[in-house]
């Protein structure tokens, strides 16, 4: 019966593995949600074709197809400080194409993840109108960031020319995440988990601590070109 029941779990899921090493605490990833992980990932031979260990974590959303398949399957369910081992069919992973010279067609994959984050927290102060910003769009904002601990100011350019910059490009995962959805002349407060703000090193000059969570109050006054 077990073992029935298992075999049917693993068809559902398309031959998808999952192995939990350490379970995390806190709710559940689900769909929809922002995660943030750490991952090495192998052949099954043992080789390591990639690793996000030096380098700085990731992050995406699940279920939006950013990612293969195996991993919006096997992320979800995962808490914060989680350790997960995915063994991932190649019907999940790249298929039958290869990757480089690095995964070769047809391979199954095996990932060590660890979940460090879910969701940047958003608050609409004030509605805005218009299209809703988009990865990739080039938007202008003013705001204001304070350590989430006690609130103190670290930066803000309100009262200066607007912050230009292109979602999903030269700032933290954190801060594209929560300007994503906005539409002109809105208003938000968005909280960053420190995985997707500066994590363990903070800022060179010292005015964001190691591991600090960050609140930013953000207003977008320029979406493509077109301004509030």
């Amino acid at each position: 019966m077990v073992l029935s029941l298992l075999t049917a779990i693993l068809a559902f899921q398309g031959g998808l593995v999952k192995k939990d090493i350490k379970v995390g605490v806190g709710p559940a990833a689900k769909k929809g949600d922002y995660v943030t992980v750490d991952y090495t990932g192998k052949l099954t031979n043992g080789k390591q074709f990639d690793s996000s260990i030096g380098r700085g974590p990731f992050a995406f959303k699940i279920g939006e197809g950013r990612v293969i398949k195996g991993w919006d399957l096997g992320v979800a369910g995962m808490k914060v400080g989680g350790k997960r081992k995915l063994t991932i069919p190649a019907s999940l992973g790249y298929g039958a194409q290869a990757m480089g010279d690095k995964i070769p067609a047809n391979s199954t994959l095996v990932f060590d993840i660890e979940l460090k984050a879910i969701n940047v927290g958003v608050k609409v102060l004030k509605k805005g109108s218009g299209a809703a910003a988009k990865e990739g769009d080039s938007v202008s904002i003013f705001y204001t960031g304070t350590l989430r601990t006690n609130g103190k100011q670290f930066d803000s350019n309100v009262g200066r020319e607007p912050f230009d910059f292109q979602i999903g490009r030269g700032v933290v995962p954190g801060f594209s995440v929560g300007v994503t959805g906005m539409r002109l002349g809105e208003k938000r407060r968005v909280t960053i988990p420190s995985a997707l703000g500066y994590g363990p090193g903070g800022t060179p000059d010292g005015a964001i601590p190691p591991n600090a969570d960050l609140v930013f109050e953000i207003e977008l006054v320029g979406l493509n070109g077109a301004r509030k």
